[in-house]
C-alpha cells in the first residue's frame, strides 16, 4: 500500500520515531488526505520491520517512556526505488460505492434512483465548495495544493456522473427490468420444457 512507501520515503531523510513520522506526513500532505491515526502508523512500522525494509532500536529516556527509533535498510531503499519506478495503476477494475447504490436503487424504480443520484450530486457540489476554501488556504504550498486540485478534478467527475445518472434514471431502470425477466429459476422450481426442434 502507498502509505508504507510514504513512510519509507520519510525515512530516507534519516532515522525517526512514530509520532514524528506521523506529524511530518500530515504537514507534508495536508488536510485533504485525512488524519493518520498513530495506531495505524505503528502498524505500518511493525510491518516494515517484519518485511526487512526498516530496523527498529529502543532508545531509553529518563523522564519519558523509551522511544523506538526506525531506520531505513538497503532493502527498504530498493523497495522504495522500485515503487517510484512503476506507474500507479488502478487495481482490479473500477469500484465505487456510488455505483452499488445505483445498482440497488435501479431495482426500486426511477424515482428512487433519481433521488439517490440527486443526493450524490448535491454532496459533490458541497464538497467542491469546501475544496475551493482549502485551495485558497493552501495556495502557497505546491504539493498540498496539487493534491487539492486532484481532489477537485475527481469530485467534479463524481458530480458529472451523478448528473448523468439523474438524466438516465428511466433508462437504467428499464434495463434493470429487462434483466429481471432473465433470472434463473430457483432450486426446485419447475423449468419450462423446451420446444421440440423442428429441424
Amino acid at each position: 500500500m502507498a502509505i508504507y512507501h510514504a513512510v519509507l520515503g520519510l525515512l530516507t531523510e534519516g532515522p525517526s520515531y512514530g509520532y514524528e513520522l506521523k506529524a511530518r506526513f500530515q504537514r507534508a500532505i495536508g488536510p485533504q488526505w485525512g488524519d493518520l491515526n498513530i495506531g495505524h502508523m505503528y502498524q505500518v512500522l511493525d510491518r516494515l520491520v517484519r518485511d526487512g525494509y526498516v530496523t527498529s532500536r529502543v532508545h531509553p529516556q529518563t523522564a519519558r517512556p523509551d522511544r523506538v527509533v526506525y531506520r531505513l535498510t538497503k532493502q527498504g531503499r530498493d523497495e522504495l526505488d522500485s515503487w517510484l519506478g512503476n506507474p500507479s495503476v488502478r487495481q482490479a477494475g473500477y469500484r465505487d460505492d456510488f455505483f452499488l447504490k445505483l445498482f440497488v436503487a435501479s431495482r426500486a424504480g426511477a424515482d428512487r434512483l433519481h433521488d439517490v443520484a440527486r443526493l450524490q450530486r448535491e454532496a459533490s457540489l458541497a464538497e467542491l465548495a469546501d475544496l475551493a476554501h482549502l485551495r485558497r488556504a493552501h495556495r502557497d504550498d505546491p504539493l498540498i495544493s496539487l493534491l487539492i486540485e486532484a481532489a477537485i478534478l475527481h469530485t467534479k467527475a463524481n458530480a458529472r456522473i451523478a448528473e448523468e445518472a439523474e438524466q438516465r434514471a428511466a433508462q437504467l431502470v428499464r434495463h434493470t427490468s429487462g434483466e429481471a425477466g432473465r433470472i434463473a429459476p430457483e432450486v426446485g422450481e419447475a423449468v419450462p420444457a423446451e420446444e421440440p426442434s423442428t429441424a
